[in-house]
């Protein structure tokens, strides 16, 4: 965040003189993303594969100016969709310098407020507010009150010899504080039903009551939320009268297609060794594999975050085998995928009945994405001459402690196996672990296709005849 521009008034007085004028802000989401798409501007950086089916939606409800809600599985994406709403709003915003709950000094709302704006007239101290501060997020816990959210009568301030019903003896909630923001409530439906009503006047009347009393703020807030379907969680539910007063309910989704898996793979994972294109795609795979599976409970859903850690767990691997064998630079080969099922199984929900069988679905699944990668990268290549080879006495050797040299060492000079590189996205000049990724590849494509043999044991990995 950068500093306050020095140029920005300071006063309430410099404030009206230089045109800054209330606005709401609905009416200030509307403009700025209008602007962006009129100027062909990307308005939502960092997500990946709803610009066809989500994006669109939730920029027709915000055009409108309605509440949103995002119904989904986990790890769709639903939190970081509501996190790039704050890049729709204008970069800096004057409030009243000291003011509780963020007021724009030509439009003080508060008792004090009002009081300290009449008192100082054109005098009135502006400080400046960068949009980054006007979002707040609340994760809907079951312990949740009405006062963390709307707020509470403040003790001490009663001590102090305010009167109980003084609106300013109130502490004010989450939702008040954010006034002239957006407020995102994760996993609405955890909220206790109780706790929902307290939303409604938020939302319709845009005022708040507190212990019996109301104080008429005109709160000016976007409400978003987000929410899994209700036919899979079983901890609650949005209210009826809630859920009417949310202007626009959208559905997320998983990435579409294996290219858009990737690419959130990719910008998401933290991966501490090379991964190359096609083991990331076998990963893709993998994970689209098990949201088909009949075996996986798909009404919990399988996390994008499963695809991420999956990655994150065969760079580990690689890291870690390159540590054994002096290997640089550390480069995933298909070795490395062996460490996921094990590792990952306990981010999944099966289906009852198939306890005891879960390692065996997954090796399943994962050697189904490698031989439909193989597929879609060895198109039209004839492998027999690398099959031949092998079946001829050139035994190949795998892995943790097998450093990628050996591995190309063991075969002869095929052209097939520049091709094999070549349709793997490495040079012939690259680093041995980048070539013997893709050989391993093809040696698993024609194990997989039932052309070589393979024996394994807890270290070493042999395709032979």
């Amino acid at each position: 965040m950068n500093a306050v521009p020095d140029a920005l008034p300071r006063t309430a007085g410099a404030l009206r003189a230089a045109g800054y004028e209330p606005r709401p802000i609905a009416q200030e989401i509307h403009d700025n993303l209008l602007t962006a798409l009129k100027n062909g501007e990307d308005a939502w950086p960092g997500i990946v594969g709803f610009s066809r089916t989500v994006l669109p939606q939730l920029e027709r409800a915000l055009l409108a100016g309605h509440d949103v809600v995002l119904l989904g599985e986990r790890g769709q994406g639903k939190t970081r969709l509501l996190r790039t709403l704050a890049g729709l709003l204008d970069e800096w915003t004057p409030v009243i310098e000291g003011s509780e709950l963020g007021e724009h000094p030509l439009q003080p709302i508060t008792p004090a407020s009002i009081r300290r704006a009449a008192e100082l007239g054109a005098d009135l101290p502006v400080a400046w507010r960068h949009r980054s501060e006007r979002y707040t997020e609340k994760l809907a816990t079951p312990d949740t009150s009405v006062g963390d959210l709307i707020g509470d009568v403040d003790p001490v301030k009663v001590a102090e010899g305010r009167s109980l019903g003084d609106p300013e003896t109130i502490h004010f909630g989450l939702v008040p504080r954010a006034h002239r923001g957006i407020v995102a409530i994760n996993e609405l439906p955890d909220l206790a039903e109780r706790i929902q009503v307290a939303l409604l006047n938020v939302m319709e009347e845009r005022d708040i009551q507190v212990r019996g009393y109301t104080l008429r703020l005109p709160l000016d807030v976007l409400l978003v939320a987000t929410a899994n379907p209700e036919d899979y969680t079983n901890r609650g539910r949005i209210i009826t009268p809630l859920k009417d007063r949310f202007g626009a309910e959208i559905r997320t989704h998983y990435p579409l297609d294996v290219e858009a898996e990737v690419a959130v793979v990719k910008q998401e994972a933290n991966l501490v060794a090379e991964v190359g294109e096609p083991l990331l795609e076998v990963l893709a795979r993998f994970v689209r594999n098990l949201r088909e599976s009949t075996v996986i409970d798909q009404r919990s859903g399988v996390s994008a975050r499963f695809a991420v850690a999956a990655a994150e767990t065969v760079a580990a691997a690689a890291l870690r085998r390159a540590a054994l064998t002096g290997e640089e630079p550390a480069v995933a080969r298909p070795v490395d995928l062996d460490a996921v099922p094990s590792v990952l199984r306990g981010k999944i929900e099966f289906e009852p009945g198939e306890e005891g069988r879960e390692i065996e679905h997954l090796v399943h699944l994962m050697r189904r994405a490698i031989a439909e990668t193989a597929r879609a990268r060895f198109a039209g290549l004839d492998l027999r001459p690398l099959a031949d080879a092998v079946e001829e006495g050139h035994l190949v050797a795998t892995g943790e402690r097998v450093p990628a040299k050996d591995v190309l060492a063991a075969l002869p000079e095929l052209p097939v196996l520049h091709e094999v590189a070549s349709r793997a996205g490495v040079a012939a000049d690259e680093p041995a672990g980048r070539i013997a990724a893709a050989v391993e590849l093809a040696l698993e494509s024609l194990f997989l296709a039932r052309r070589l043999a393979k024996d394994s044991d807890d270290a070493t990995t042999v395709y032979g005849r």
